[in-house]
């Protein structure tokens, strides 16, 4: 695991992201004893939100990141806000009956605002954009995608724009999808000036940030004391929010939490500059773009007209081989105008995922909150997630518990087994999407 990780912070040193945006200066390390009222671990969307609505309700917080700020999923993912859950309603309904998942799929629709609000408030400048495209590329996926469309409209009131057929061409320049639906709810941004501006926000508000400061341990308790190599946090509470990325520099924290999440890698490549007329030819109204395979593609246009190509999922503990061009000959496959296109950027690394794709929020104790299992969504989610914890911290949990109702299974295989048997998994859905 600390390897992968190792591997993916080399790769990333060729994001398109970390060049096109502009970094501060390290935020201290830790080398002393603080205290605080709550103490949250990883400064990413869920950690800095938490510490935002935290610090907003008079609590004393203390961030402490293994790395940099958003030097994880938060900084690198494919900057797309998205409605709704990767797992879809289906286990809000099954679980929690019809009136809690609508109140639940409401929120996530709040996740979307509150990216907006935060945005305005702390004008953070992130390249954001509204606009989305669900797209099918066989006869079964399309059928799938309409159905996934008329149940959202009928039980949750979300109408998107159908194409079929020739229409789709009004959507997206390619031969390769037989249907789309578009909606202007969803969108994407720059997804590390987002999360730089989160970090600048929290500052400004009395947040105070260490980066390179690992937890090493968590002494559990009526006080909780994060210990790091230098020194340590003693606070009330604790928020972990580091998703799977909280074993890689060190001991796990919470390693009841481990088998119910799933390191997943994903890739993206950024082309050079395509102009704008060329860019409007291939996304006419410039939104994100995401296939409904279980194994996706995931696609927009950058504020400079670069187009940001995403998928090659990898379970293993290694990147890809011939990644830059296995992506280019994924990216010309949708796109053939741009198979001679270079390719200037490069990056990747790991999300974290559910068994049921839902998002895992809950409790260690009375007083250690986990935020979880983003699945690919949490651009959004991630905000909406800091705000709940906070509300519960502050004894309004009443949202906070509807997901923490959620019931998680754990990946089957255990430690040792659990990554070949999603492999395997993975390759019969692979196989499903290609036949």
């Amino acid at each position: 695991m600390v390897s992968l990780l190792r591997s993916d912070t080399q790769l990333n040193q060729h994001s398109y992201y970390e060049a096109s945006a502009s970094r501060p200066m390290p935020w201290p390390l830790l080398q002393t004893d603080v205290q605080a009222d709550v103490v949250v671990v990883g400064a990413g969307y869920s950690g800095l939100s938490a510490a935002i609505e935290l610090t907003q309700r008079g609590y004393r917080v203390v961030v402490l990141e293994a790395d940099r700020v958003c030097s994880g999923a938060s900084g690198r993912n494919g900057g797309q806000t998205i409605v709704g859950f990767a797992s879809g309603q289906g286990p809000f309904e099954q679980q929690l009956g019809a009136a809690r998942a609508r109140h639940v799929w409401e929120m996530s629709l709040e996740a979307i605002d509150l990216i907006d609000q935060r945005i305005a408030q702390f004008d953070i400048d992130c390249d954001r954009v509204h606009g989305y495209l669900y797209v099918a590329d066989s006869a079964r996926k399309a059928r799938a995608l309409e159905a996934e469309m008329q149940s959202l409209e009928r039980d949750y009131g979300f109408a998107t724009e159908w194409a079929q057929g020739a229409d789709v061409q009004n959507h997206i320049g390619s031969a390769q999808y037989l249907a789309c639906a578009f909606e202007k709810r969803s969108g994407h941004l720059h997804p590390l000036k987002y999360g730089l501006g989160l970090a600048r926000a929290a500052a400004s508000l009395g947040v105070q940030i260490f980066e390179n400061s690992a937890v090493t341990a968590l002494d559990r308790g009526a006080t909780v004391t994060a210990h790091t190599a230098l020194g340590l946090v003693r606070a009330r509470f604790a928020v972990l929010a580091g998703n799977c990325t909280l074993p890689a520099h060190g001991p796990l924290v919470a390693p009841e939490l481990t088998a119910r999440a799933m390191p997943v890698g994903t890739y993206i490549i950024g082309t050079a500059p395509l102009g704008p007329e060329r860019a409007a030819a291939l996304l006419p109204q410039n939104p994100a773009v995401c296939d409904n395979n279980f194994v996706l593609d995931y696609f927009r246009m950058s504020a400079d007209w670069r187009m940001l190509f995403g998928g090659r999922v990898s379970y293993t503990a290694s990147t890809p081989r011939r990644l830059q061009q296995v992506m280019a000959q994924r990216m010309a496959a949708v796109f053939p105008a741009l198979q001679d296109v270079p390719v200037d950027y490069v990056w990747g690394g790991f999300v974290d995922i559910s068994m049921n794709r839902a998002p895992d929020f809950g409790r260690l104790g009375s007083n250690i909150y986990y935020l979880q299992g983003f699945s690919g969504h949490g651009v959004a989610l991630t905000g909406l997630a800091g705000q709940l914890v906070a509300q519960a911290v502050a004894g309004e949990a009443e949202r906070f518990d509807v997901f923490g109702a959620l019931k998680h299974r754990n990946f089957p295989g255990g430690a040792l087994f659990r990554t070949p048997t999603l492999v395997l998994g993975t390759l019969y859905h692979r196989l499903r999407d290609h036949f």
